[in-house]
């Protein structure tokens, strides 16, 4: 008998055990919370009428708070009845968020930004200081992509999922504790190169690293990719190309090369279409309104 292999069995059992356990708890919360909310939301005569009903929430919240404790005094109350308001269909609430981490996005107004947090925690299996520090750094407003008009909850029961552009933020936010005004360009190049290649892989997106100025031959020359990532949500190849420089019209062009390269030599016909990701220290709108293509994301970095 192996013991180790029968020990590490019943740990895995376990574990999913105790997980199982809080997601049902944690569901449990949240719709005794909805539930409350919605009995508030009636009880003041409907949703339009619910903000004129302070007077109501005020007296159940100090009855119910010295009966049940401050978790259901009237700051709370109101949290429900705002929750409940702005998840009215229960089957749009995710177990996998604490009520903590709906603290945090209740206040924000705009229901695609609230629909874009809820689903980078479930997507990222954010903690709630996590989601804290996104909304902080206003993750939703640097989105690199144009349509914030239509995002939906990711559920089971629909076809939402994410695209390179829903990963990539403009801009990328590189921390630094190095003073790069006295380093020369290419030490800068391969600096910014570094901290990005790590800046992917904590996205939490599914990036891997294929390559590290990955190279590539052809016609007797030898190319550099600066970074080779396959992502394995997207099932796709993503080729990266860092400029210290303002874009221009040749950046794009050899980053279509390369994603040509990669598509024709490196991926397989399993594999979706590879994407090429552009990172250039500042745009330049004429040459992106004239030159980029559906296949090329664009974006910038800060250091910080």
């Amino acid at each position: 008998m192996n013991y180790l292999k029968n020990i590490e069995e019943l740990i895995v059992e376990n574990e999913a055990r105790k997980k199982a356990i809080v997601l049902r708890d944690n569901s449990n919360t949240l719709l005794t919370y909805w539930n409350i909310g919605k009995l508030i939301v009636e009880a003041q005569g409907g949703e339009k009428r619910a903000k004129y009903g302070d007077n109501l929430i005020n007296e159940w919240g100090k009855k119910l708070s010295e009966k049940y404790g401050k978790n259901y005094d009237t700051r709370s109350l109101r949290r429900f009845r705002t929750f409940y308001n702005n998840f009215s269909i229960w089957g749009s609430v995710s177990p996998k968020l604490t009520w903590t981490h709906y603290r945090y996005i209740l206040p924000i107004k705009n229901e695609n930004e609230r629909n874009y947090y809820i689903n980078l925690v479930m997507l990222n299996n954010l903690s709630v200081r996590e989601l804290r520090k996104e909304i902080k750094n206003k993750s939703f407003d640097r989105l690199s992509y144009a349509d914030k008009e239509h995002i939906e909850i990711i559920s089971d029961t629909n076809n939402t999922s994410l695209s390179i552009k829903d990963m990539i933020k403009d801009p990328i936010i590189l921390k630094t504790d190095k003073n790069i005004d006295k380093i020369d360009e290419l030490a800068i190049h391969k600096y910014i190169i570094s901290l990005l290649e790590d800046k992917f892989l904590e996205l939490g997106t599914g990036f891997t690293l294929a390559g590290h100025e990955y190279k590539i031959h052809m016609d007797n020359k030898t190319y550099k990719i600066d970074l080779l990532f396959f992502n394995v949500k997207l099932n796709a190849y993503v080729v990266v190309e860092v400029k210290i420089r303002e874009l221009q019209h040749y950046d794009i062009s050899q980053l279509e090369f390369y994603v040509n390269y990669v598509d024709k030599n490196i991926k397989r016909d399993v594999h979706n279409k590879t994407i090429g990701i552009l990172i250039v220290k500042k745009k330049n709108k004429f040459v992106i309104e004239y030159t980029t293509s559906d296949d090329i994301l664009i974006t910038t970095y800060a250091l910080n």
